[in-house]
């Protein structure tokens, strides 16, 4: 196991809606842990001595303005219909359960200026976007926040989020409200400098992203953070061959390269959330068509099936013969 990662333990778990649990970690040695940035997640790797199971999370901080630095860490998970990651925790966490994680990693923040700032968040993706809002509460920056939702008894934290941003913030409970928001209305609606930072489904995301390309917004100005690519309900059990003729099983809830780090094979990656491409394989032969999760291939790359992020994406059958 890398040495990155350090015993960890669970506190406490809380629930917050029928699908959404509260976990609180802390450090096996009782050390405190370092407070971390705004949108910044941890990796948590849990499932036995093996740790087979190896997942994201955002780690939320503080839920109010007068809370100082807390010593723990604490994540939310989202149970899925599925035997994966999300669910093991779901049935096996408890105070008690030993755990490995990461330091705290950074790369969806905000920026350093004082720019107004439009916060997005899609279901779960509020674990993200609430520690952004309250840390531009407290620095006095301008913002609005929208929080997306399939309705408002199934949103965690959406008590929290009205707290701490008032009228600034905006929740739409899609089952009430009869659909989804008008972005090109929000976005139109913000000062000609705001950043909008964007996490939860794909297709938030995507939407976002269109409405600011209609604008003429600059593609830096909005920056997101993705849930849920690696894994989805319809996912078969596919076989991975590397050169040497090794023929890998990688079951639904496991992504190619959990089972090739887990085979031995020699791997390359970084965020594991298909957006850095370090983990980019050269394709030699599959069956079926590949269904492309990640944000870094081209959609030309995509088409040529040449090419695959072994983090997220996967073959929808059959078996991925790949250069490595």
């Amino acid at each position: 196991m890398p040495d990155k990662y350090k015993p960890a333990v669970v506190l406490k778990r809380r629930e917050l809606t029928d699908h959404i649990s509260e976990i609180t970690l802390g450090l096996a040695d009782d050390s405190p842990l370092p407070a971390s940035r705004a949108g910044a997640h941890v990796e948590l790797r849990f499932g036995g001595n093996d740790g087979r199971f190896l997942r994201h999370y955002s780690l939320i901080g503080p839920l109010d303005l007068t809370s100082t630095h807390e010593p723990f860490w604490r994540i939310a998970v989202q149970r899925e219909n599925r035997r994966r990651g999300s669910d093991y925790i779901h049935r096996h966490f408890r105070a008690g359960t030993n755990v490995l994680i990461s330091p705290a990693l950074s790369p969806f923040r905000l920026t350093s200026d004082d720019g107004p700032a439009l916060l997005i968040a899609g279901g779960i993706g509020i674990t993200a976007i609430l520690p952004m809002l309250r840390s531009c509460v407290m620095r006095r920056r301008d913002v609005h926040m929208l929080y997306v939702g399939r309705s408002r008894e199934a949103m965690a934290y959406v008590e929290e989020a009205e707290a701490l941003g008032g009228d600034a913030v905006t929740v739409h409970d899609a089952t009430a409200l009869g659909g989804r928001p008008d972005l090109d209305a929000l976005l139109a609606q913000q000062p000609t400098n705001t950043t909008a930072y964007v996490c939860g489904p794909p297709a938030l995301i995507d939407g976002t992203r269109q409405a600011a390309q209609r604008l003429g917004w600059a593609p830096e100005r909005v920056r997101h953070e993705i849930f849920n690519a690696a894994h989805k309900a319809e996912d078969h059990a596919v076989t991975v061959q590397t050169r040497s003729g090794t023929q890998i099983p990688v079951s639904p809830g496991h992504t190619l390269l959990e089972a090739l780090e887990a085979a031995g094979a020699e791997t390359f990656s970084d965020c594991r959330r298909g957006e850095c491409g370090l983990c980019i394989t050269p394709v030699s032969s599959v069956d079926t068509d590949i269904d492309h999760r990640d944000r870094f291939l081209t959609p030309d790359q995509k088409r040529s099936n040449r090419q695959i992020a072994l983090c997220c994406s996967r073959p929808r059958s059959g078996s991925i013969a790949l250069d490595i």
